[in-house]
């Protein structure tokens, strides 16, 4: 039985190394049944801002399998990643990046490197949630959930246990977004435990980045937040050798999406010169999902061999190490004539056929949530917070007082020092005036309502929540 996937050859240098990968997996005789589909450009400048027709988004949701060339986003507003909508709109939760040197064939400083980079991907930064809130200030939202957090951790952990891997480690800035890299941490530490055969570690990602980019054979797996891995795992892919050799594949419980790391290059469309291999990598991944692992190990070990005879592209091309520069085409002809081939330096690839055992996310029993303060967010022109306070204290009565206001994060009431800088954007935090007063929404109300008659403008606010008696909420710096 073939398997049916959906396959789109994109913009720029898309459909050159598309047809030289799809080349190479029919020769080696993988069982495929090709749907094609138009994505990218075409379909953006026909008026369609997502890049994909509602006919495409059906043939991917059957198949269930989409093995994607880079395409074109035009510039300028109004167009939408299909990167970020595929990966969210099918569910496709873990970004899988392998990260491998192919010293002494391709240039590296790395030689012993091989790590593999396990990215949430559907959450975090790239959630896309931006306001502009007042003349000076525009936001991002960064949104972490737990069931994103555990979904991606076991992923990345029971990789590791199929795929032999011995480490997995965790990149977070935790030690400044306590809630949210804070909550990835906590997530990380609790299924870890699940794993006692699998050593584990925790990075700061300032630091864990450099030393990756320094001394990368010190990891193994690395499992971090969407905009943390999309960063670094480019950056393993280039100190690697080369963002050209690598790809990816985006897994979900129903949907997997396959494809190379890089962009459509359009300066080199048409000229049959670009690398395959990104592609061909993210389809031997492809292959390996779907459960043909003998196709996926015969093309790698060719590849490999392909590699080791110098038979290379320019980007990778080098005088005294390569023995012949050849295109796109050409590249693919010589990966077939060594189908059946083992590389004799690199390490030949088995792949196994065992799948992940994945749990099914379980939600907790709800916290215990009690309502213990607001922030309310204003638009205001001033640069004296203890103006703002004045103007504030006059206008309240009852409920609730003042305790702190922030600019930019940094509190900046009631301890005022005009060195620090202050934009339009100011966080002014309240709490109940009395311990014995529990706060509600409707007390919430009121307090906006005394802030708008006092002719202020409020822009946001957020309740501040005790979860089981914790705080589920920052404080100001230096507060």
């Amino acid at each position: 039985m073939k398997t049916p996937i959906t396959v789109a050859k994109g913009d720029g240098i898309g459909p050159e190394i598309m047809d030289a990968t799809l080349k190479i997996l029919f020769a080696a005789g993988a069982e495929l049944d090709i749907e094609e589909i138009e994505v990218g450009e075409k379909v953006y400048l026909s008026g369609n801002t997502s890049g994909i027709s509602e006919e495409s988004w059906e043939s991917i949701r059957r198949t269930k399998v989409f093995l994607k060339a880079p395409i074109t986003t035009p510039q300028g507003g109004g167009y939408k990643s299909l990167n970020v909508t595929t990966r969210k709109k099918l569910g496709l939760y873990a970004n899988v990046r392998p990260c491998i040197s192919y010293h002494p064939y391709v240039s590296t400083k790395h030689p012993n490197m091989n790590l593999v980079i396990i990215r949430e991907n559907e959450e975090d930064l790239y959630a896309g949630i931006e306001h502009q809130q007042t003349d000076e200030v525009v936001q991002c939202l960064k949104l972490i959930s737990r069931p994103g957090c555990e979904r991606i951790i076991r992923y990345a952990f029971e990789y590791a246990k199929v795929y032999g891997r011995k480490k997995v480690t965790c990149f977070t800035k935790d030690n400044i977004m306590k809630q949210t890299d804070g909550l990835f941490h906590k997530v990380f530490d609790e299924i870890g435990e699940e794993y006692p055969e699998i050593e584990k570690e925790h990075w700061i990602i300032d630091i864990g980045a450099a030393k990756m980019a320094d001394t990368p054979e010190a990891f193994d797996v690395i499992v971090m937040p969407n905009l943390y891995g999309d960063v670094l795992s480019d950056v393993a892919a280039q100190i690697a050798g080369s963002v050209g050799l690598a790809g990816s594949a985006n897994i979900g419980t129903e949907c997997a999406m396959f494809e190379a790391i890089h962009g459509s290059a359009p300066r080199r469309a048409g000229q049959n010169m670009a690398n395959p291999s990104g592609l061909l990598q993210g389809a031997i991944l492809m292959l390996v999902h779907i459960g043909q692992q003998e196709v996926a190990e015969k093309i790698q070990n060719a590849w490999l061999k392909t590699l080791e005879d110098g038979i290379h592209t320019y980007d990778i091309f080098k005088e005294g190490v390569s023995k012949q520069k050849v295109g796109t085409s050409e590249f693919a002809d010589a990966v077939i004539a060594r189908l059946g081939q083992k590389p004799s330096v690199l390490q030949p690839v088995a792949y196994q056929g065992s799948m992940l055992q994945l749990k099914p996310y379980v939600r907790k029993a709800p916290s215990n949530k009690e309502l213990v303060g607001c922030d309310v967010f204003l638009h205001w022109p001033g640069s004296n917070p203890h103006e703002l306070a004045n103007i504030i204290e006059n206008a309240m009565e009852g409920n609730w007082k003042l305790i702190m206001i922030s600019n930019r994060g940094t509190a900046v009431w009631p301890n005022y020092t005009p060195e620090t800088f202050c934009t339009d954007h100011w966080r002014c935090r309240f709490v109940s005036a009395k311990a014995d007063v529990v706060l509600n929404k409707k007390m919430v109300i009121r307090l906006l309502e005394k802030i708008n008659n006092a002719g202020l403008d409020f822009i946001k606010t957020e309740h501040l929540y005790n979860f089981d008696g914790k705080p589920g909420y920052s404080l100001g710096q230096g507060q």
